[in-house]
């Protein structure tokens, strides 16, 4: 009877070994000094991201490791438990993040504007049309092989992908049954921004880009812009933290302080001057309250110091 009686205590110490072990691994994987961020790829092809990167790295001493992907992926990086924080710009994929309870701490930082290029010569006539007309004239061209008329999709679940499923929709289309697959004219490139516009060019494509990617690679691009006015192309950017009681190994503190040096006055100033000297107009507008948190942006804070925790 006396040995068996110890039977229940060994087992109740084996679980609190085990839970222990557990708690040490993961404490041990989030790593103090290093922080890791998933990025929209626009962001990143902009060469902001690399100044954003130095700029942190000498204040804080903190090894930011940065992952460029379309949003959709990098939430999906996020979920897995692999970064602590997104940087990315897909506000209905982000509010799914955050249902889901992945994703605490969200704060819009920054926004700039889609538009739609295209070859100087506009086969299918989509120039200062909104953003619905004008996908719809190059369906219609596209579909009836009208010659030179193309339309090169990212195709990548990105923040991009995902505005231009919207547009379509918009437009009176079913993405899925009516533009996918639809034909020679809609090309699917699966890659990043960048690449994207490369295969538009190369092809004389009409193609849906953030204003802030085709800026940084117009001197490699014979596309031009075409459409640019309407709601529907406003392009809003977001730092969200990952839920560290979602995910392992997720390192909260570094994602919250490298957020709220990202909302703060002074960083919002070199981000809201980026790009202005080199391509005459800033790549990126930086977000302040109230405005962030009205229509068209409804932002839930765009503040820094808001440290917040699971």
């Amino acid at each position: 009877m006396a040995r068996r009686s110890w039977m229940p205590l060994l087992g109740i110490m084996v679980v609190m070994l085990a839970s222990c072990a557990m708690t040490v691994t993961a404490q041990e994987a989030a790593e103090p000094g290093v922080l890791r961020i998933a990025t929209t790829t626009s962001l990143y092809d902009t060469g902001l991201l690399d100044e954003l990167e130095l700029m942190y790295e000498e204040t804080s001493d903190v090894d930011v490791q940065i992952t460029a992907q379309g949003t959709g992926q990098s939430l999906d990086t996020a979920r897995r438990g692999d970064v602590d924080l997104v940087l990315v710009h897909s506000p209905s994929l982000e509010q799914e993040f955050i249902n889901e309870g992945y994703g605490i701490n969200e704060r819009c930082f920054a926004y700039n504007n889609y538009i739609i290029v295209g070859p100087e010569s506009d086969p299918a006539g989509i120039a200062n049309m909104t953003p619905d007309e004008a996908f719809q004239a190059i369906y219609n061209a596209g579909t009836n092989e009208t010659e030179g008329v193309a339309f090169a999709s990212r195709g990548d679940d990105s923040g991009t992908h995902t505005r231009e499923q919207e547009i379509w929709e918009a437009a009176g289309y079913n993405y899925t049954t009516d533009i996918r697959d639809s034909g020679a004219w809609y090309l699917e490139s699966g890659s990043g921004m960048g690449e994207t516009l490369t295969l538009a060019n190369q092809r004389e494509a009409y193609t849906l880009s953030d204003i802030g990617t085709y800026l940084a690679l117009q001197d490699q691009l014979n596309l031009v812009q075409l459409v640019t006015g309407g709601d529907e192309l406003l392009n809003r950017y977001s730092a969200i933290s990952v839920n560290p009681e979602m995910a392992e190994g997720v390192n909260i503190d570094e994602a919250n302080n490298f957020t709220d040096w990202l909302t703060s006055d002074e960083t919002k100033d070199y981000i809201g001057n980026f790009g202005a000297e080199e391509f005459g107009q800033p790549l990126f507008t930086p977000l302040y309250p109230p405005e962030c948190t009205e229509p068209p942006f409804n932002c839930t804070s765009c503040s820094g110091s808001m440290n917040a925790t699971a």
